[in-house]
C-alpha cells in the first residue's frame, strides 16, 4: 500500500483537495525549474518563505474563524505587507496569490479548513523538490556545473 493511498484515510481529503493539492504541487515544480540551478535554488527559497507565511497567517485565522469573503482581502493585505516587513518584497505576489489559494480551498472544503495551509505547504515542498531534482537532472543531462550562473 503506497503512503498515498493511506492520506485520503487519515487526512480525510475530500476529491478537491486532491486536485488543488495535485495542482499546487505541479505549480511549485514549475515555479522553480530554472536555466541554473542556482535561480532554481532562489525560487525555491522565495516559493517556500511565501508559502510559509501564508500558512502561519492562514493557519492562524482558520484555527480559530471560518472562512469569511471579507478575510480573503485582509489576510491577501496581511501576507503582502509580512513579506515586506521581513525583507522579501519581491515575494509578495508569491505570497498573496498562496493565501488566496489556501483560503477558497478551505471554503471548498469548509469542514478541514485549518488542514489546507498545512497541505498547500506539503504540496508545496514536493513541488519545489520535483522542480529542483528536475532543474539539476537537466544540468546533468546537459553537462552543465550545478553552481554555473550562465
Amino acid at each position: 500500500m503506497l503512503v498515498t493511498d493511506l492520506l485520503p484515510r487519515v487526512y480525510h481529503l475530500s476529491r478537491a483537495d486532491d486536485l488543488i493539492g495535485g495542482l499546487w504541487a505541479v505549480i511549485a515544480a514549475v515555479f522553480v525549474f530554472r536555466d541554473t540551478y542556482q535561480h532554481s535554488m532562489s525560487a525555491a527559497v522565495s516559493r517556500i518563505a511565501a508559502t510559509a507565511v501564508s500558512l502561519v497567517l492562514c493557519l492562524a485565522y482558520l484555527a480559530f474563524l471560518p472562512f469569511r469573503t471579507w478575510a480573503l482581502p485582509v489576510l491577501i493585505g496581511l501576507s503582502v505587507l509580512v513579506v515586506y516587513l521581513i525583507g522579501r518584497p519581491g515575494d509578495a505576489a508569491t505570497a498573496a496569490i498562496t493565501t488566496a489559494v489556501v483560503l477558497v480551498a478551505s471554503a471548498v472544503s469548509p469542514q478541514h479548513a485549518w488542514q489546507q495551509p498545512i497541505l498547500r505547504l506539503a504540496d508545496t515542498v514536493v513541488g519545489v523538490a520535483i522542480g529542483v531534482a528536475a532543474a539539476w537532472l537537466g544540468l546533468r543531462a546537459t553537462g552543465q556545473q550545478a553552481g554555473a550562473s550562465t
